[in-house]
């Protein structure tokens, strides 16, 4: 933006010095072509200037509303990762505990002799099989979806880094 500023400035002095000149009758012919000339090329360099940094403005919000969009879908994954840690440390927690009670009923079971205290044991002991079962089902899954939203984490961070990048070159190249 200084560069026009200051390429506007000088082609108005130069423009007001050539005027100044051919109305006072000072400047020769030859002199007066060479100062039209130096004024064209100004001109054509300060259009050129202006339509480049006009095309990079949209360049870059488009690039900045990409980025934005990304570093949503990015925070989204990163929640959806540490519910699924949090999860599976539930159902760990969990699992602990069934394993425990597992174990206090087969003590129990080896130590009980009245049929009737066993059966209601063996119940139990059955009932709790089943759901370590299921817990250990479901922690299975939840590590396996663990590992695949860690890969979309760690694309979606990859596809921030280039859009970022593109940012950056969109910065240098204003920076010229």
């Amino acid at each position: 933006m200084r560069r026009v500023t200051w390429a506007l400035a000088i082609l108005a002095l130069v423009v007001a010095a050539g005027w100044g000149g051919t109305v006072a009758g000072q400047a020769p012919a030859g002199q007066e072509q060479d100062l039209t000339a130096a004024l064209l090329v100004e001109v054509r360099g300060l259009r050129q200037a202006m339509e480049r940094m006009a095309s990079s403005g949209p360049r870059i919000q488009l690039a900045l509303g990409r980025l934005q969009l990304q570093e949503q879908r990015v925070n989204t994954m990163l929640r959806r990762h540490d519910d699924i840690k949090a999860r599976i440390a539930s159902t760990e927690t969990q699992l602990g505990q069934m394993s425990d009670s597992q174990g206090r009923l087969d003590d129990e079971l080896r130590r009980t002799t009245n049929p009737d205290e066993r059966e209601q044991f063996e119940q139990e002991a059955r009932m709790i099989k089943s759901m370590v079962e299921r817990l250990t089902t479901e922690l299975q899954s939840l590590q396996a979806e663990e590992i695949a939203v860690a890969q979309a984490v760690a694309s979606e961070q990859s596809r921030w880094m280039d859009i970022n990048a593109r940012l950056e070159a969109l910065e240098r190249e204003l920076q010229k």
